[in-house]
C-alpha cells in the first residue's frame, strides 16, 4: 500500500480541521457567519504578519499579490530596484516590466543571497527609485534574504520596501513593524496550510500612502477597495469563502502555538534537515538557507528529474525539483507548515532509500541519525 506525502514548498499537507471544514455544505459570502468569519481571519492574519496594520486579502495566488503590489504602489514611468536572485525575484521584474515600470536590476547569483551594502550603493547611485522588490525565502533556490538589514536601508529613505514573503510567512522571521517593512504579500498554500486560491498583503501608512498617488492601471487587483470591504467583514467580489473557513482553522493552530514559537520549529526542522543532508555526504545548494525548505545540490552522476520521478511514482513521496537552468540539479525538500519532527524523519529516510535505488553510494541511516541528533539534544 502506498501512502503519499508532501514534501513542496506549496503546496503543503493540511490539518485535518482544515479539510474537514472545506467538506461541510458551502455557505453564503454576504451572510453574517461571512462577516464574522472574515473579520476574524483578517485579525488573525495581523497575528502571523507581525503586524498591527491591516491585513487584506484577495482571491488569486500569490502571484496576485506581487501584481497588485506593482499596479497599487506605482506610477507609469517609476524605476525601481529588484533583487533578482532566483525564479520568483525575476518574477518581480517581470510584472513591474508589464506595468510600464523601469527596473533597476540586482542580479545574485542562485544559490546566494543578496549582499545590503549592493542594495545600498544601488540606493545612493539611484535616489529616484521608488521602491525595493525583495524576496524572503527565494523558492526556487532556498535561499533567505536579511530583510531586517534591507529594512534598515529604506525605511529613513522615500524609498518602499515591498517583500514577497509567499513561500515563507510563518516559518522564516519577519517583523513587519518592528523592522519597518512597508508591504508584505503572501498567499494560503505554503506555511498557511490551507489549498491554493487566497492571497494577503499588508501594507504600512508609507505604502498607503503611495496608493493614494498611483495612477496604474487596476480593477481586480485594486486594493484600496479590498481595505476597505474588509473593514466591514466583506469583499468587492465573490470570495473563496471554502478555502477561507479552511484557511480559520489553519490560523488557530498558528495562533494557539504562537507565531514565535511556529518560526522556532521551523528553524529546528530545517536545522536538522541541513543536518542530515550534510552527513548523507550532499552539499546544500543555498548559501544562507531559509527555514521554508532545504535545497540540495545532486551529484552529476544522478538524474535529479529521474530522481524526484521515482520518489513520487514508486514510493509516493513527493520532493520538488529545480526550476529553470536548475532543473535536474538540485532537490528541494521543505519543511513547512503542517510538519513536525517525524515528518522530517520519513523526508530524509525516503531520501536516503531514494538515492541507494538509483545507485549512489551513500549510508544508510546516516541522515535520519543525524537529524534525531537535533532533535535529541
Amino acid at each position: 500500500m502506498k501512502k503519499s506525502l508532501l514534501f513542496t514548498p506549496g503546496p503543503t499537507p493540511l490539518p485535518p480541521e482544515a479539510l474537514l471544514a472545506m467538506a461541510q455544505p458551502i455557505d453564503y459570502h454576504r451572510s453574517e457567519t461571512a462577516v464574522t468569519l472574515i473579520k476574524d481571519v483578517l485579525q488573525k492574519l495581523k497575528h502571523v504578519f507581525q503586524t498591527e496594520n491591516d491585513v487584506l486579502f484577495l482571491t488569486t495566488s500569490g502571484t496576485g499579490a506581487m501584481e497588485a503590489a506593482v499596479a497599487n504602489l506605482l506610477c507609469c514611468g517609476d524605476k525601481v530596484l529588484v533583487i533578482r536572485s532566483g525564479k520568483f525575484g525575476e518574477r518581480w521584474g517581470e510584472i513591474c516590466t508589464a506595468y510600464g515600470v523601469e527596473i533597476i536590476p540586482i542580479d545574485v547569483a542562485w544559490g546566494n543571497s543578496v549582499a545590503p551594502e549592493a542594495v545600498e550603493s544601488h540606493l545612493t547611485a539611484h535616489p529616484e527609485v521608488k521602491a525595493v522588490f525583495a524576496t524572503l525565502c527565494e523558492t526556487s533556490t532556498g535561499a533567505l534574504h536579511d530583510i531586517e538589514a534591507l529594512a534598515r536601508l529604506t525605511r529613513h529613505r522615500p524609498t518602499l520596501l515591498v517583500v514577497d514573503a509567499v513561500s515563507a510567512l510563518g516559518a522564516d522571521d519577519l517583523q513587519m513593524d518592528n523592522w519597518g517593512v512597508d508591504m508584505v504579500v503572501s498567499c494560503s498554500q505554503k506555511g498557511l496550510m490551507t489549498p491554493p486560491g487566497l492571497a494577503f498583503a499588508a501594507l504600512n501608512r508609507r505604502a498607503w500612502n503611495a496608493v493614494a498617488r498611483s495612477n496604474l492601471p487596476k480593477y481586480y487587483l485594486d486594493l484600496r477597495k479590498a481595505h476597505q470591504s474588509g473593514l466591514e467583514g466583506s469583499v468587492p467580489y465573490t470570495p473563496a469563502i471554502t478555502l477561507l473557513t479552511a484557511l480559520q482553522c489553519a490560523l488557530n493552530r498558528i495562533c494557539a502555538e504562537g507565531i514565535r514559537n511556529t518560526i522556532a520549529r521551523h528553524n529546528r526542522l530545517a536545522v536538522a534537515t541541513r543536518s542530515a543532508i550534510k552527513a548523507i555526504g550532499l552539499p546544500l545548494f543555498a548559501m544562507s538557507p531559509a527555514n521554508t525548505l532545504t535545497s540540495i545540490r545532486l551529484p552529476e552522476e544522478i538524474d535529479g528529474k529521474a530522481f524526484i520521478k521515482l520518489m513520487r511514482e514508486k514510493h509516493g513521496i513527493t520532493y520538488a525539483g529545480g526550476q529553470s537552468h536548475l532543473s535536474g540539479k538540485i532537490a528541494r525538500i521543505a519543511h513547512l507548515g503542517w510538519m513536525n519532527e517525524n515528518d522530517v524523519i520519513i523526508a530524509i529516510s525516503a531520501f536516503e532509500r531514494g538515492l541507494a535505488e538509483i545507485g549512489y553510494d551513500t549510508p544508510l541511516g546516516a541522515g535520519g541519525t543525524a537529524a534525531q541528533e537535533v532533535f535529541t539534544r
